[in-house]
């Protein structure tokens, strides 16, 4: 495995991802900015923030799969959410939650979530881009 992910002291230790990964691998794999789109193109979850975070993961996964990776591969997540509030973290987790139900593994690297006014198209309330680590 080419991604060490760890929670070092002096800094505070969070559930929903770990502070730092370490990569060793040799190849680097940048995933676009998944939205909650199906393979047709047609938009999921309409309205609910969980089931947007849901699809927008599954689609990152599809991608990792797609190069021979998967999320612990993963060194950095970046999620960005429309019109962001603290009291939306408990839908985001479990969009998380059930995306991380499919994929067998709770997607733990390290992540920055960052609140925007607006996405690609207004239905969009979540995207999710991802960067990689793969040996060869």
């Amino acid at each position: 495995m080419a991604i060490t992910l760890v929670n070092p002291d002096g800094l505070p230790e969070i559930d929903a991802y770990r502070q730092v990964s370490i990569a060793t691998g040799s190849k680097l794999v940048f995933i676009a900015g998944q939205v909650a789109c199906d393979a047709d193109g047609a938009t999921v979850g309409e309205g609910d923030l969980a089931a947007q975070v849901e699809q927008s993961y599954l689609n990152i996964g599809t991608g990792l799969t797609a190069v021979g990776a998967s999320f612990e591969d993963v060194a950095k997540l970046t999620v960005y959410v429309v019109d962001w509030a603290p009291d939306k973290m408990p839908l985001f987790l479990e969009g998380v939650s059930r995306a991380a139900a499919k994929l067998g593994g709770t997607p733990v690297a390290p992540g920055t979530l960052l609140g925007v006014a607006a996405l690609a198209a207004p239905d969009y309330l979540v995207e999710v881009e991802a960067t990689a680590i793969v040996d060869g």
